[in-house]
């Protein structure tokens, strides 16, 4: 009850093939495939370039706190001479 059966599945697929023809879909499904391939090339793309972001900031980020403590022993070392 409700379920769909093969030999529905059969019968709405042969009806595609006939208003479409084989070529149509052929076309359809070769284009579907490339639009997948490319969203997943995309995507590893993005995800690459995220991680190499990561990479770089890593260091600059020690470079920037290390001289914010260079910067503050400097302003503590300026008010005790003063």
């Amino acid at each position: 009850m409700g379920g769909i059966s093969i030999w529905q599945l059969l019968i709405v697929f042969a009806i595609v093939v006939l208003i479409f023809g084989t070529k149509k879909l052929r076309g359809m499904g070769s284009d579907l495939g490339g639009a997948i391939k490319s969203f997943k090339q995309a995507v590893n793309e993005e995800d690459n370039k995220k991680e190499n972001e990561d990479e770089t900031e890593g260091p600059s980020i020690e470079k920037q706190e290390s001289a914010d403590t260079a910067e503050k022993e400097e302003t503590s070392k300026t008010r005790e001479n003063s």
